[in-house]
């Protein structure tokens, strides 16, 4: 992953003119506000998050937004793996949900914490539930 990362990292403003956007798709059809939105990403500027919407090959690569993506992304397919209804996928995270790691509220209340292990908790969390894959 180190690798991958460093790699990524070189090629810059390429990676991030198709990631960004791929990104704030998945947010849009989870519903997720502007704050929701900057929290998931690390951010603390709303500036930043309307500068990366409108030109996102401008937004600086950095390790932390490529792990916080990465695991954005892997909650997004893990979703569509095990919800394919499109409607109950995207509403998961928005669900409360009984299994003892969310204790009764929303795995969405638990990524929006702040914490990139926030989102890898829930990210391993499904890839258990779908297998590891």
């Amino acid at each position: 992953m180190i690798a991958q990362a460093e790699q990524l990292l070189q090629r810059g403003s390429s990676v991030t003119s198709s990631l960004l956007p791929a990104i704030f798709t998945i947010f849009s059809q989870w519903r997720l506000t502007g704050a929701q939105q900057m929290t998931l990403l690390g951010l603390s500027n709303e500036k930043t998050l309307y500068n990366w919407k409108s030109q996102p090959e401008k937004a600086k690569l950095t390790r932390d937004l490529l792990e916080r993506a990465s695991y954005i992304l892997g909650i997004y397919k893990s979703l569509q793996i095990l919800l394919p209804d499109q409607v109950l996928a995207d509403q998961w995270l928005a669900t409360p949900n009984d299994n003892p790691l969310f204790n009764g509220t929303a795995p969405l209340d638990r990524i929006l914490a702040g914490q990139v292990v926030d989102l890898a908790v829930v990210r391993d969390f499904l890839d258990t539930e779908r297998g590891g894959w």
